[in-house]
């Protein structure tokens, strides 16, 4: 199964729909929301917020949302499964690392994961056509994309550094992906494992004469360390490519990767079915169509980098 990133609610259906349930207990139906880190997430959640107000869901009013970040610490993720499930939440709205805690804490509550990779892969649905109890949205591979990227802007990479968590069953699987299309590239490749924030520096020390580039792959970890990571790279003056434009709007060099904001407005559309009556099992994987190149000018003339033209054409966003 190659890499892929995902949408997905998990759980069974409810006898009757959610909403008609909350009217006739005469509370605001709640979503718990785990996210990484509230400054990575902000723009995501207020895209998911405001799909569901267009959808008649309105905060304080028919709905509440309560907020939660697991700051790359997995003992944090479980604290708030079962806080979630005290709370008695209605759906849970997080990412595909912190599925696995949610699941072994209820088996009642619906959970949509808004980022993920390879859920077939990592078991946690069934299948693409039929999840099974699962509701997905599929991102086709995109990892061999960053590379061809990454090569535009770095013609003379010839060794490139790798940085994950494999710990974590989607860093895992990414980290295998992007070694081996590196490999057939012709590329040397350097991973590097970091399973907790003081790891990040020595990395960086290690690969200062070992790296000609540096793919980062993110998971919460890596997005509640997202500063230090960035300083890093500049002091080092690496270029480097990530999978969501905020590592580049504080500073990283480019990202390629899906609209994730598109993504979390259309987890709005997956919440909104699933209250009003939906069956999980019944909805089958979409698969999204916009993805985005963001490039930092400003970062790659610290690093003594010249972009392109025909970069600076192709992206979405350009960081002058």
């Amino acid at each position: 199964m190659r890499r892929r990133a995902f949408i997905t609610l998990i759980g069974g259906a409810a006898a009757w729909p959610l909403a008609a349930r909350a009217q006739h207990a005469g509370k605001l139906l709640t979503i718990g929301v785990l996210g990484s880190d509230a400054p990575s997430w902000t723009a995501w959640t207020a895209a998911f917020a405001e799909r569901l107000r267009q959808l008649g869901w309105i905060e304080g009013r028919t709905i509440a949302i309560v907020y939660r970040w697991s700051e790359g610490r997995p003992e944090r993720v479980a604290e708030v499964a079962n806080e979630f499930v005290r709370q008695k939440v209605d759906i849970i709205v997080t990412y595909g690392g912190a599925v696995a805690a949610f699941k072994q804490a209820t088996r009642d509550i619906p959970i949509v994961f808004a980022i993920a990779v390879d859920p077939v892969g990592i078991g946690l649905v069934d299948s693409l056509s039929r999840p099974g109890g699962r509701l997905s949205l599929e991102v086709t591979d995109i990892a061999s994309k960053r590379l061809e990227f990454l090569l535009n802007v770095v013609p003379s990479l010839r060794r490139l550094a790798i940085m994950g968590d494999v710990s974590y069953p989607a860093s895992a699987l990414e980290l295998g992906e992007v070694q081996a299309t590196a490999r057939n590239l012709g590329l040397a490749v350097a991973p590097y494992n970091i399973q907790r924030e003081g790891d990040i520096a020595p990395i960086f020390q290690a690969l200062k004469s070992q790296a000609d580039a540096l793919y980062v792959v993110e998971n919460a970890l890596v997005a509640a360390n997202i500063n230090r990571i960035i300083a890093l790279t500049l002091s080092s003056r690496l270029p480097s490519i990530f999978n969501t434009p905020d590592f580049v709007r504080v500073g990283g060099l480019m990202s390629y990767g899906p609209d994730y904001q598109a993504l979390f407005s259309h987890a709005g559309d997956y919440v909104n079915r699933i209250l009003r009556g939906a069956k999980p099992s019944d909805i089958p994987v979409e698969q999204p169509t916009k993805f985005d190149l963001v490039v930092n000018q400003k970062t790659a003339k610290v690093i003594g980098l010249a972009i392109p033209d025909k970069i600076i054409a192709l992206a979405n966003e350009v960081i002058e």
